[in-house]
């Protein structure tokens, strides 16, 4: 996996440890500071019945990036709650861009929104809910 800028050590560790993305085509770009970007370029298999791609695989690069920016405050913030909203379809060949800020961080819980583009278009915003983890005994 290629990362062209700084990713922040929690999230790197996180990132190395992550299975789905390479698979998923998603590269993360950068992840520091309660920010992050993440990149998919949309291929003929990830199109739905519509010929457009799969929200699953929007929604997959949104929470990414969502992950990503949360974790650069430390390890072990998870997904809790997540909403998306799609704007315009996305379409094959398009490159997608997620870009995630942390917008509420207090204690365990912080809110990461995140805007989806293709060029200058919206294809989608996400707000997400993340948690830190406790730790298992």
């Amino acid at each position: 996996m290629k990362q062209s800028t700084v990713i922040a050590d929690p999230a790197r560790a996180m990132l190395a440890a992550d299975r789905a993305l390479e698979g998923l085509g998603i590269r993360v770009l950068s992840a520091s500071e309660g920010r992050a970007t993440a990149v998919l370029t949309v291929t003929p298999q990830m199109a739905n019945g519509h010929g457009i791609a799969h929200g699953g695989l929007v929604f997959a690069l949104a929470d990414t990036a969502f992950a990503m920016a949360a974790n650069t405050f430390g390890a072990g913030i998870a997904t809790a709650e997540a909403s998306i909203s799609y704007i315009s379809p996305a379409l094959i060949s398009e490159e997608l861009v997620a870009c995630a800020e942390v917008t509420f961080h207090e204690g365990r819980r912080m809110i990461v929104d995140v805007k989806v583009r293709a060029g200058e278009r919206t294809v989608a915003i996400y707000r997400g809910t993340g948690r830190a983890l406790r730790p298992t005994d």
